[in-house]
């Protein structure tokens, strides 16, 4: 059976660049607080018309780039995010477009915080199915335009930032593999952190003739202690998964790249695993939570300060919206 392996990754973010004490200016909030909560120092958030597809097409040719191939080879397309250009069509054909790629087949998922890591698990069993060669993963996220940024959207606004990564699976030859996924949900929880509206009980017929100035189901909702509770939870539930499947140990780990929702999260499944700073890698405080793009531009940042090297270990993990978690375990 053919192995699956990450040949290439890159990313992209806006140049606009948001500091805490910008946002002070917009609601009653100050950098001290925001980092004592969050570890955000600053975030990149979109100032002109640039969408979800054009910044996912920057990290796209980036990392097609880094993965020595040509965009001809690229035969199917899987686009993770929850702030695509349009309600529908999603971003994956807006991409084969952009980069004018032959009419290859197009997936968009819409998983949050963990899209990238259910995208690369997709792209994994393609791959090891014999059914394509190589396969371009997207997270791309456009947040800062439908933020409250009033003060009664404080508590998530400050925590969202805009973004892209990407990355090339393809065919291994050699020792590089993604040894396993593991994907779980559990919809119970789903209206603890949602976006409620638009929806098909509150459709667009209701939107125009709705007179009311109540637009609080339009903004993010988020239970912060409630979903940090269960984040810490199944953080390491889903890390020690992806262990036990290959018979490793935490020991054995050379990186660990959460998704980058919340540095007290990041920190807190750390020092539950007992784990070095080295072996932990974290931006969340330049780009803030860029949901389905975080973990892409984290191994992109990763690979261009030598924090991943060949026969590396690396164990990626993710939990949010949904509520849905998940693991990768990759040998680099």
């Amino acid at each position: 059976m053919p192995k699956s392996k990450i040949k290439g990754v890159g990313f992209y973010v806006p140049k606009n660049v948001v500091k805490n004490t910008d946002l002070e200016k917009m609601m009653d909030t100050n950098d001290e607080w925001i980092k004592e909560r969050t570890g955000i120092e600053e975030r990149r958030w979109v100032d002109n018309d640039l969408t979800t597809s054009q910044m996912g097409t920057y990290a796209s040719e980036i990392a097609i780039k880094n993965a020595n191939i040509s965009r001809e080879e690229v035969d199917f397309i899987i686009f993770a995010t929850l702030s695509p250009d349009y309600y529908f069509p999603g971003c994956g054909v807006l991409i084969q477009n952009n980069l004018k790629i032959k009419e290859v087949g197009a997936l968009d998922i819409r998983n949050q915080c963990s899209g990238f890591i259910y995208g690369l698990s997709i792209a994994d069993q393609y791959i090891k199915s014999g059914m394509y060669k190589n396969i371009l993963v997207v997270g791309s996220e456009i947040h800062s335009g439908a933020l409250d940024k009033s003060p009664r959207g404080r508590s998530v606004s400050v925590i969202f930032g805009d973004g892209a990564g990407a990355a090339i699976v393809s065919r291994s030859n050699d020792n590089s593999e993604i040894l396993s996924t593991h994907l779980h949900s559990e919809g119970k929880y789903a209206k603890e952190l949602a976006v409620i509206e638009p929806s098909t009980t509150f459709w667009v017929d209701k939107i125009i003739n709705n007179s009311s100035d109540d637009e609080k189901g339009f903004y993010p909702k988020m239970n912060g202690n409630f979903v940090f509770k269960n984040a810490v939870i199944r953080f390491e539930e889903v890390i020690n998964e992806a262990l036990n499947y290959s018979n490793y140990t935490i020991e054995d780990i050379d990186i660990l790249i959460t998704h980058q929702a919340n540095l007290r999260i990041s920190k807190f499944i750390q020092k539950k695993m007992n784990m070095e700073d080295d072996k932990v890698f974290n931006n969340i405080m330049k780009y803030g939570n860029t949901t389905a793009a975080s973990i892409p531009i984290a191994i992109s940042e990763a690979l261009e300060k030598n924090k991943i090297k060949n026969g590396d270990l690396v164990c990626l993990a993710a939990f949010g919206s949904g509520f849905t978690w998940a693991s990768a375990l990759i040998r680099w």
